[in-house]
């Protein structure tokens, strides 16, 4: 069985596994509404404006880091049969706080003030807003490493 990390990152699937996440982010943020939502919305297009491309970049950065980081549920989900996405949703908290590990690292070592800044503003709110992210992340997982 193909680690996660091989499984998103080869190749290419590599490409649109990306592009399937970038998608995913644009979609969790615009679900998001009220006053945290616009919060979100603002700090999501100042980020996006740093420099064009940001995102994409960021994501293929992470995307190594974060498969390692959600291998053991994967790991799980697939040696107990269960399907991947349901798996993923009912231990969001475990996946938010897997990933959260990491952009926390990545924003401590940032060279860009408006990142760090941005991402300290939201950062509070950061874990229940990845993990409502966290289904359909699974089904993207589902998607590329099933």
């Amino acid at each position: 069985m193909a680690s996660l990390t091989e499984a998103l990152t080869s190749g290419t699937k590599k490409t649109a596994v990306i592009d399937d996440c970038c998608a995913l982010i644009d979609a969790e943020v615009a679900d998001k509404g009220g006053l945290s939502g616009l919060a979100i919305k603002a700090g999501y297009s100042a980020v996006k404006n740093v420099k064009p491309g940001f995102i994409r970049h960021a994501v293929e950065d992470l995307l190594p880091d974060f498969a390692k980081a959600l291998e053991p549920l994967y790991q799980e989900a697939k040696t107990g049969g269960k399907p991947v996405a349901a798996h993923f949703a009912s231990n969001a908290s475990r996946a938010a706080d897997a990933l959260l590990t990491i952009t926390d690292t990545k924003v401590r070592n940032a060279q860009s003030g408006l990142v760090k800044g941005t991402y300290e503003k939201l950062r509070g709110t950061a874990k229940k807003n990845v993990e409502s992210a966290i289904p359909r992340l699974g089904k993207l997982i589902e998607k590329h490493a099933s």
